[in-house]
């Protein structure tokens, strides 16, 4: 067994000797100088040098290590190859809260990091099945998987057209958890996950740079999945539908094409100009599902845009809300945890912004990442799918959630970011 490695935090006047060391070693270890400007980021950027230097088990000790200052270490010294390996210190209440994030962040990113090949959508769906029943205490959890024709049988078109020209067919999650003991409690809230386990683009096939990361196109499943078990973990105590939208975006004779239609089940015509732009297409029946459970809170997360990622970088998730109240409380709770995020535009009228001569909209608009404001102009494509004219409801675009290669505070992979943000959305608002 490898040997624990001690690591202890110093304060910045105690690391004045080492100038602008970020780390020193120790007789046990090393300790980190904390950097009060900027304390997170310089924790979290000795974890991935502590991570580079090759060790695999580390404690750590000693004073002034907070919850959000263990937590962004541990986030630094993770990767794709070594998930775990830090041991929390202090009081049993602060070592569970850690556990609980670790146990959440490790299974998201764990089924990110997946090959496409060993997770398809049915895979997808089981999975996640698997680990809120784990989570849940038992007989809280009932849940169903549509395949396929199934699909087509309740109207969920858009998932169906998406993941028709795979052989791995596309599948629909609906998992119901109800702590309450109640069968007829309302569904107090419903979490949406654009599940696509591998995006080709389809016939608006990805340059292979582009394709290499879109094992990761299934982060906003995973992502909700993980706040879903982190809201029960911590207590939570009313009714929360999962729906999950699994597809494989492929090439075939069978796949959906440039020029078709699909019409919906709430009647709106989509005209497809860029099958590139599948992520809303199965979120479109996610959220109706999600409306037909009542639920007065919806919430869907997705790596949805490139055009996000371009605005906020790929430190922060973009948030989108024509419930400006909403948003407003959904901001405070990322900053509660930590978890960086920032509102982009939505107004109604994005809601035609991709116009179509032949059907109610397009699903993009027939240019390079979308056009201007291409992740306002999704968002709004969304908006037309929500109930009440988007009270209540919160979309994520996922743009923090998985890096290509390693940085300096992160390792190539799953980041897990937007799982926090989520759940503490759930726990207040639910």
């Amino acid at each position: 067994m490898a040997d624990v490695v001690q690591i202890q935090l110093q304060t910045e006047s105690a690391a004045n000797k080492w100038g602008k060391a970020t780390l020193t070693p120790t007789g046990s270890g090393f300790q980190i100088h904390l950097k009060a400007a900027d304390a997170l980021r310089s924790v979290q950027k000795a974890g991935r040098s502590l991570d580079g230097l090759g060790l695999t088990q580390v404690q750590l000790s000693g004073d002034n290590w907070t919850l959000e200052l263990q937590w962004a270490f541990y986030q630094g010294f993770c990767s794709a190859k070594k998930q775990g390996g830090v041991q929390f210190c202090g009081d049993s209440a602060l070592t569970t809260q850690l556990a609980q994030l670790a146990q959440c962040f490790d299974w998201a990113k764990q089924l990110i990091n997946q090959t496409p090949d060993e997770l398809y959508p049915e895979q997808l769906a089981k999975q996640a099945t698997a680990f809120i029943t784990d989570i849940a205490a038992k007989g809280t959890v009932n849940s169903h998987i549509l395949l396929d024709q199934q699909l087509l049988q309740q109207g969920w078109n858009g998932l169906h057209a998406v993941g028709r020209g795979s052989a791995r067919k596309p599948a629909m999650l609906v998992l119901d958890y109800n702590p309450t003991g109640n069968a007829a409690a309302p569904v107090s809230a419903a979490l949406v996950g654009k599940g696509i386990t591998f995006d080709s683009g389809g016939y608006s096939i990805k340059a292979t740079e582009s394709m290499l990361a879109m094992k990761c196109d299934m982060g906003g499943a995973a992502t909700v999945t993980a706040a879903l078990a982190l809201a029960i973990l911590q207590g939570l105590d009313k009714r929360v539908q999962l729906i999950l939208c699994c597809a494989e975006n492929l090439i075939s004779s069978n796949a959906y094409k440039l020029g078709d239609i699909i019409t919906y089940k709430n009647g709106t015509t989509v005209e497809i100009v860029n099958t590139d732009a599948e992520g809303r297409l199965v979120l479109a029946d996610g959220l109706m599902c999600a409306a037909e459970s009542g639920a007065g809170l919806i919430i869907d997360a997705a790596t949805l845009t490139g055009a996000a990622m371009t605005a906020v970088g790929g430190e922060y998730n973009a948030l989108f809300a024509l419930d400006k109240a909403l948003a407003q409380k959904a901001l405070a709770y990322a900053e509660q945890v930590q978890e960086p995020t920032w509102q982009l535009p939505l107004e109604l009228w994005h809601q035609q912004q991709c116009p179509s001569a032949y059907a109610d909209t397009a699903n993009s608009r027939p240019v390079k990442g979308g056009g201007a404001g291409g992740a306002s102009n999704a968002a709004g494509f969304l908006s037309r799918f929500v109930p009440n004219a988007g009270k209540g409801w919160l979309h994520f675009d996922l743009a923090a959630a998985f890096n290509n290669s390693n940085n300096a505070y992160w390792a190539a992979g799953a980041t897990g970011q937007g799982i926090r943000t989520i759940s503490a959305a759930l726990l207040g608002e639910a």
